[in-house]
């Protein structure tokens, strides 16, 4: 069954909000570098979510106004 595009966006959203704590994690073991990585993981995730939410919210835009 294919996934709906609600769905993709809350799976976007889940893996940047794992890799924050993920990085939260290594960084209290004072694993700087490897908070560092997954920092940048979580911002290209969060990055992705909002162009994912705003694809989504424009296509719905335009099929309201159809």
């Amino acid at each position: 069954m294919p996934q709906s595009t609600h769905d993709r966006g809350a799976e976007l959203h889940n893996l940047a909000a794992h890799a924050h704590a993920a990085a939260a994690t290594a960084h209290g073991k004072a694993d700087h570098l490897t908070a560092h990585e997954l920092s940048k993981q979580a911002h290209e995730h969060s990055q992705n979510a909002l162009k994912h939410s705003g694809q989504v919210a424009e296509e719905a835009d335009k099929s309201g106004k159809a």
